[in-house]
């Protein structure tokens, strides 16, 4: 069975990036941002010709759970430009740091599709877990870690040779996957444990289990590396982490089932995506409290931040 939401009570699955905007359009930016589908915005470098200066162009990846296949969008152009069949059920979507390889998680098959983002085409399809269901890239590129909710445990890929490297225990149903800005901490929500693996990335092992609310989903962590923030999503809160002591500092209430949650790029502000209430909660990370409720599309799941010229 393919799996949308992991809450108490099966749910369905929306969700796009959120991008970053001027206060004065913030609201409005929210709310047409989150949308249907896992999305990664990739950059691209375009063609040139002699004496031109190369650009990147972005190019949204949009994983369609039901169709088995990846949407690519460019950005600048608002148009669908290719749609890559891929595995049954694709979920997470990640890019690698300099936007050549795309990894996209197959709930139904088990794998992981590599596409190239010059051909948009699959070049590798990697055996990982059961119901793998999300993916994150290390900042140097070198590995991606694939959350396996089945099998309780993270497939860890070498990106150079597409194979899986190491296969690292963790608690039941293991969900979203982050990492320090050094990449040498990887924090794991494991949603029916109640709790958050953090592994070390140069042994591939757990080296602390910290305590979240009720249905942990996602986690992200702040620029600074020195705050992890966790949805609970059946507890209805934000569990914050200490990543130097692996403590929890505090829990801060949002809106009714959370999902989602990104760091602004100066870490200080934290947007949290409220499932079943339609809100976006906005964190101040220096108070850690809730400053703004904000207005949302129906059921916004995952967030995502963003520099826009």
């Amino acid at each position: 069975m393919l799996i949308r939401s992991l809450t108490r009570r099966r749910t369905g699955r929306s969700g796009q990036p959120q991008v970053r905007v001027r206060r004065s359009r913030l609201r409005s930016a929210i709310t047409a941002a989150l949308v249907t589908g896992l999305t990664v915005l990739v950059p691209l470098p375009t063609p040139v010709s002699a004496g031109e200066t190369r650009q990147a162009r972005q190019v949204a990846y949009v994983t369609n759970l039901n169709g088995n296949t990846v949407s690519v969008i460019d950005v600048a152009g608002n148009t669908t430009i290719a749609t890559i069949p891929v595995g049954l059920g694709p979920t997470g979507v990640a890019a690698s740091p300099g936007g050549t390889r795309v990894f996209v998680v197959n709930q139904g098959s088990r794998t992981v599709s590599v596409i190239d983002t010059a051909t948009n085409g699959v070049i590798a399809t990697i055996p990982v877990g059961v119901t793998p269901f999300n993916v994150a890239i290390t900042p140097g590129g070198t590995r991606a870690y694939v959350t396996n909710l089945g099998s309780d445990n993270v497939s860890v890929i070498d990106t150079a040779t597409n194979t899986v490297i190491a296969t690292i225990p963790v608690g039941n149903a293991p969900r979203g996957v982050a990492f320090s800005p050094g990449g040498t901490r990887a924090y794991v929500t494991n949603r029916s444990d109640d709790n958050v693996s953090v592994i070390d990335t140069a042994t591939n092992t757990v080296i602390a289990t910290i305590p979240a609310g009720d249905g942990p989903s996602e986690v992200a962590v702040t620029p600074g590396g020195t705050r992890a923030y966790v949805t609970n999503q059946t507890s209805g809160d934000v569990t914050v982490i200490d990543t130097a002591t692996n403590t929890v500092i505090t829990t801060i209430p949002t809106g009714a089932s959370p999902t989602g949650v990104a760091v602004t790029l100066g870490g200080t502000r934290a947007y949290v995506a409220n499932f079943n209430s339609g809100t976006v909660s906005v964190i101040n990370t220096a108070t850690d409290t809730v400053e703004a409720t904000l207005g949302a599309g129906v059921n916004p799941d995952y967030v995502a931040i963003a520099n826009v010229p």
